[in-house]
């Protein structure tokens, strides 16, 4: 499967909608520090419901702590920046097991130096009509993690 990383999250409500969407396509989450709020708020509770046992949660106290626990016998991950300001399409990719779905903080989305990782494999973007600032953080988690599972068939699914 992949993971679904929120570097930095701010608002609990995003971060349970995304618990309750990964528990959906069995991908992980993987929350970057620091985060905007407590894992026990009773908003990220309600958001993710019932669901926090079916989803696979992990906290990194760091970036570079991320990119460590995702390497695999030594080959890192593939890492898919989700930002505005990328020209490749988000459908333009071909999904892999192991693919890493980045995105940023709300209301900033990843900075440049996080951009600027040398771990970031590609810049995506999720099209959008002109004038509009961005999509809500679980909202754009969810339109690229069904990408990725619709390319894999939606593996595992009945």
């Amino acid at each position: 499967m992949f993971t679904v990383m929120f570097h930095s999250p701010r608002i609990a409500p995003n971060t349970g909608n995304a618990i309750r969407m990964v528990a959906g396509t069995g991908a992980e989450l993987h929350l970057v520090q620091p985060l905007g709020f407590d894992l026990s708020e009773p908003k990220l509770r309600r958001a993710g419901l019932d669901y926090h046992d079916l989803a696979s949660v992990v906290v990194h106290e760091s970036l570079p702590a991320a990119w460590r626990a995702l390497t695999v016998g030594g080959v890192p991950p593939r890492v898919f920046a989700f930002t505005a300001g990328a020209r490749t399409v988000f459908t333009d990719v071909a999904y892999r097991p192991g693919d890493v779905l980045l995105f940023g903080p709300e209301p900033t989305g990843l900075d440049a130096a996080t951009l600027a990782d040398p771990h970031i494999t590609e810049r995506l973007r999720i099209p959008m009509l002109p004038g509009r600032r961005s999509m809500n953080l679980s909202n754009a988690a969810a339109v690229a993690a069904y990408e990725a599972w619709r390319q894999h068939r939606f593996a595992g699914a009945v």
